[in-house]
């Protein structure tokens, strides 16, 4: 495969530089440590779930005699035997650990066995006898709407008058297509172990993005205060969101059953049960219309989102908020409606993922402005620069928040000279003038993704820091790593502050007994929290630090120095072992606590008004595919991307998102169909019938660059900008670029609903040649 990977050209140091992930190795060998690698204590027990076969019921029998009898079976518990709160939900209380009662998807759970083996666990399970009353199920956002089956009032964000600008355009578009929704499919599925301890003490081991939450809901489920609960994460093998909330009722199940035995339980969902109980990217149904002038320019768009939140709300409000603020993506609206509808249905309530409602945002923009080029017969990157913000008065988002970091219109300009988009445009245009089935497409598409928390006071972090006498580090915050290469950037951060080589510092887990009252890494904004917080505690010891080196070589507290695990001072040096040692034997402290909280956010949430988001992070992506018009199939050729991660913490680490962003994001609007049958079930609960992208989905010719422009505005850590979520929508070239080869075969616009598949395409392609032939009809009629 072929790839160009470069960096910003940040200065050298311990940051900056391109330095592996700390368990890189560990990774490819195997000697990485999940939950479910932690070694078994004497008698521990593992679980399994019984769960609900029908979509909306109410429950006239649940007889767990079986599986109490059934061979190995040590404990069995159900709703009525949860000693504290039988809730496990992150926000409003609406999310039952065990149903009671009433279910309300399949796949819901009723009761949890423990037993000596999994085996043993997995058979008990199926042993229950349970009956149902069925009750009415609303399984799709139509049903939904039609009930107005809401989890909150509709909300709309506007600004201007969007239907008189649309009434009076020159031009106008209206339409309505689908998104479909993700499966995480992390590599290490739901998992956790509990422990208990002495007393009411119990430790959970949690494969979780939230350590915080996991604490809070098991303690809450027990019964018992928080204190009495530590959670604690080493690594997750992948989460993107399905860790952030999901994970919460796996660790409590294993808690209660810990509680119930006496004994260490160990959870860990088998693929197919993950798929089926846990939640997904929401689905939306976008609807729109567009007024425009010869140009292409926006003067007035509607939006209707509505998306398929599942039974509870989850994170369902926060992720269609979020959907609503990136509906401009990099574009600017003078008079624009968004109107949101978070549709209550009888299936798994979905969750975060990556990108967090945006990627839906920015889809329903780029599908407009696609259909505006469209319309006008223009290149559909000349319409996208034509809508971009920048210039007096074009300034301003929808939820009025400035852009003052405007990087898009520099970004795409600079990529598409360098991906040669105008030359490739006019030799795409000859081959599929000249190829009768195999047809070509090419997109241009940007990022501009807002970076924090939408709901404010999770923007805070917290982290812990010990100097050892010999100079080694110990190193702890409230961040979770999940293959992100977290932890390998916030030691960097640390390793800089006391000059020391990486080796020094020692990475431990996430754990609430050592950082507490942590929020959920997420939002893209674990380096820039955690990091900042790590150097604040870093700093602290140093400034204790400053007075004995001070006194031990001869200088003012401003001339020291610390570089190369040294510490100098004019012409004298000494070793930072030695220097602790010292602070050490002169009763200093060498150990702090290091707080952040990120400054500048506000959000009124009743007006749609204020600055949500600290920094904007920005991208571009320039895709070319070749289709088969005959089956429907698509590859994808080549693919150029030109990011911006400010001054880049790790390019190494930095490339490796943005690549792997791109490819589940491409996954996501390509071949990634979650499909449920007319009974809730969901029939896409395994590999072999629910396709993520291989290494051969990949483009054979993968050009991706760091942008060497990039510097982050703000003061977040060093400079840099976040690069977990938005490198996940460069990949909305790759389904335009799919549109575009379709319009090229059915010689008009094409309506296409994502993801991509291809029978999607070949529907796409029928529906256009019957468009087509529509007036020919009327007129032999």
């Amino acid at each position: 495969m072929a790839k160009r990977r470069t960096g910003n050209g940040a200065a050298a140091g311990v940051v900056h530089r391109a330095i592996a992930h700390d368990s890189a190795e560990k990774h490819v060998s195997g000697a990485a440590l999940y939950v479910d690698d932690v070694p078994e204590p004497p008698g521990t027990l593992f679980a399994a779930f019984g769960l609900s076969a029908r979509p909306h019921a109410r429950l006239t029998s649940v007889d767990l005699a079986p599986v109490r009898a059934a061979p190995g079976v040590v404990a069995v518990m159900a709703a009525a035997d949860i000693p504290g709160k039988n809730d496990c939900a992150p926000v409003f209380a609406d999310d039952p650990i065990f149903a009671d009662g009433v279910v309300e998807h399949v796949g819901q759970c009723i009761f949890a066995v423990a037993a000596a083996t999994v085996e043993q666990a997995r058979r008990a399970a199926r042993l229950a006898r349970i009956e149902y009353e069925d009750l009415p199920a609303l399984l799709t956002v139509e049903d939904a709407l039609a009930a107005n089956s809401l989890l909150e009032p509709p909300q709309v964000m506007k600004r201007g008058d969007a239907a008189r600008a649309i009434a009076r355009a020159k031009h106008r578009r209206a339409g309505r297509f689908g998104i479909g929704g993700q499966e995480h499919f992390y590599l290490e599925g739901q998992a956790a172990f509990a422990i208990p301890g002495e007393g009411r003490d119990m430790l959970v081991l949690s494969s979780t993005q939230n350590p915080t939450e996991i604490q809070h809901v098991c303690a809450a489920a027990l019964g018992i205060p928080d204190a009495a609960v530590t959670a604690e994460c080493r690594r997750m093998g992948g989460a993107f969101g399905g860790k952030e909330t999901q994970g919460a009722f796996f660790a409590a199940v294993a808690a209660l059953l810990a509680w119930k035995t006496g004994r260490p339980v160990k959870v860990r969902a088998d693929r197919d049960d993950d798929m089926e109980m846990t939640g997904k990217r929401h689905d939306f149904v976008v609807g729109y219309e567009a007024g425009f002038d010869d140009a292409g320019r926006i003067q007035g768009v509607e939006f209707m989102l509505a998306s398929r939140c599942g039974r509870s709300a989850d994170l369902s409000l926060a992720i269609n908020d979020r959907a609503m603020m990136h509906c401009d993506n990099a574009y600017y609206l003078p008079n624009v409606s968004v109107a949101s509808y978070r549709c209550k249905t009888h299936t798994v309530s979905n969750t975060a993922f990556r990108g967090f409602g945006g990627p839906q945002g920015m889809m329903a923009i780029e599908y407009v402005l696609d259909e505006i080029a469209r319309a006008l017969g223009k290149d559909p990157l000349d319409v996208r620069r034509a809508n971009l913000y920048g210039g007096r008065g074009r300034d301003v988002t929808p939820y009025h928040m400035r852009v003052d970091d405007n990087a898009a219109p520099a970004l795409m300009a600079e990529l598409a000279t360098s991906a040669d988009y105008r030359r490739r445009r006019a030799e795409i245009a000859d081959f599929n003038a000249k190829s009768p089935i195999l047809k070509r497409g090419l997109a241009l598409t940007p990022v501009k993704f807002g970076i924090s928390f939408t709901t404010t006071h999770l923007n805070q972090a917290g982290a812990l820091v010990h100097l050892y006498t010999d100079g080694s580090v110990h190193l702890n915050h409230g961040g979770t790593e999940m293959g992100q290469g977290l932890f390998t950037k916030v030691a960097q951060v640390v390793a800089d502050e006391f000059g020391a080589s990486l080796d020094r510092v020692q990475i431990t887990a996430t754990n609430t007994g050592k950082v507490p009252n942590t929020t959920p890494t997420a939002a893209s904004a674990g380096s820039d929290m955690n990091g900042m917080a790590a150097r604040n505690a870093a700093r602290t010891i140093k400034a204790r630090l400053l007075p004995v080196a001070a006194a031990e070589l001869g200088c003012a507290p401003g001339a020291v120095v610390f570089a190369g695990n040294r510490v100098r001072g004019g012409r004298r040096s000494m070793t930072l072992a030695a220097l602790a040692k010292k602070a050490f034997l002169a009763r200093v402290s060498l150990s702090a606590a290091g707080y952040y909280r990120t400054p500048k956010i506000h959000f009124d949430r009743a007006r749609w008004r204020g600055r949500p988001f600290y920094y904007f992070a920005y991208g571009a992506a320039a895709s070319e595919i070749v289709l088969d018009t005959l089956t429907g199939e698509h590859r994808l050729l080549r693919v150029d991307i030109l990011h911006d991660v400010g001054q880049s913490l790790n390019p190494a680490i930095d490339l490796g998102q943005i690549e792997g962003g791109f490819v589940q994001g491409a996954g996501w609007l390509t071949s990634e169909e979650l499909v449920w049958d007319a009974k809730g079930r969901l029939a896409t609960h395994a590999p072999s019938t629910y396709k993520i992208p291989a290494a051969s989905d990949c483009p054979a010719d993968f050009r991706v660059s760091i942008w060497r422009k990039g510097r982050n505005r703000e003061a977040a850590i060093h400079r840099s900008k976040a690069v977990g979520e938005p490198p996940l929508m460069l990949a909305i070239s790759v389904f335009h670029a799919i549109k575009d080869a379709a319009a090229s075969a059915a010689g008009r616009a094409v309506r296409l609903d994502a993801p991509a598949t291809p029978e999607r395409v070949l529907l796409a392609l029928e529906d256009a040649a019957a468009a087509a032939d529509a007036p020919k009809r009327e007129a032999a009629e």
